[in-house]
């Protein structure tokens, strides 16, 4: 970590004031060993941020905290949802916000852990309001995305909100569907509602990001698809292969798996295409926290070296 972004970032920090603590990063990087160190040093849960570890029913795919791990440390957010819940960065805003409410009352540091941007956003910074979608547009464009595929959509969303284009990750279906269906309901560009405006928060937040070089970050990543595979990740996603239309089965590890499970793949292929889209994953979660200058940046060795900087500066 640079010395003088910390002495930068430490005015920010009020001493009447309860304070977030979010360690953010990359998948595979190595955040769930720390989170418990850091929980413990502090005596304080963790409320993930991790979209995909919301769904109870997702766990080796998510690699989502064991049994022993829940136990050590008391989780918010960790199995909380099944896959057949409705849920979005908005709706998590609202319920974590009233989470931390309530912990703040007994704790004066909680961690937030996890590497969803959208989600770490929605606590930090706030979501815009953003209205909900009635069932119909829904179908409308889901049947559309179904029929056509991914280049109408996307040449669709070109034509409603060009500048909302440029900036959503265009090999995302999920978020260019939303796109279109806020696009369609309001009549204005789904760009001219996010205001990126910050909300005002009652506590602190210090972030903590953790990195590794990238040969070592995608080694990472390789070995842990691997260890999903011996653990049962195939299994698990048999399980639920009738649902493999589901947002929430739409996401890395699952949808490769349900490739082959079509026919489509060999399950060698299928396995390497894991690595590949979580190495991509992983690329695109960098490339988003990097815009935010008020991340502490760390290995995760050097963390464990300073867990007392950080004490110290949250005071």
């Amino acid at each position: 970590m640079n010395k003088n972004d910390s002495e930068i970032l430490s005015p920010e920090l009020n001493p009447e004031k309860p304070t977030l603590l979010v360690l953010l990063g990359p998948t595979g990087v190595g955040k769930t060993k720390l989170s418990l160190s850091l929980a413990e040093h502090f005596g304080c849960p963790i409320v993930s941020s991790d979209s995909r570890q919301f769904y109870r029913e997702l766990k080796i795919g998510t690699a989502a905290p064991t049994e022993d791990e829940l136990n050590r440390v008391k989780h918010y957010f960790v199995g909380s949802h099944s896959i057949h819940d409705e849920y979005n960065a908005g709706q998590y805003e609202q319920d974590a916000i009233k989470l931390l409410d309530e912990l703040f009352q007994q704790h004066k540091v909680v961690l937030l852990v996890g590497g969803s941007m959208m989600y770490i956003d929605a606590i930090c910074n706030g979501m815009d309001e953003i209205p909900t979608v009635d069932a119909e547009t829904r179908a409308y464009w889901q049947k559309q995305f179904s029929e056509f595929g991914l280049e109408f959509i996307q040449s669709e969303l070109k034509k409603l909100d060009p500048l909302h284009y440029d900036q959503v990750d265009l090999q995302n279906p999920k978020r260019i569907l939303h796109a279109l269906e806020i696009c369609t309901i309001t009549g204005k560009p789904y760009s001219d509602l996010r205001t990126g405006v910050r909300k005002p928060r009652s506590f602190n937040v210090l972030k903590v990001g953790l990195n590794r070089p990238r040969p070592d970050l995608y080694e990472r990543i390789n070995a842990r698809v691997d260890i999903m595979m011996r653990e049962g990740l195939l299994q698990e996603a048999e399980q639920f292969y009738k649902f493999k239309e589901l947002n929430t089965l739409n996401t890395v590890g699952y949808k490769e798996l349900y490739e082959y499970m079509d026919g489509n793949w060999t399950l060698d292929f299928a396995v390497n295409m894991i690595k590949q889209d979580s190495r991509r994953y992983a690329k695109r979660q960098l490339t988003w926290f990097n815009r935010d200058k008020e991340i502490l940046w760390y290995h995760p060795e050097e963390l464990e070296a300073n867990i007392e900087l950080i004490t110290t500066k949250i005071g």
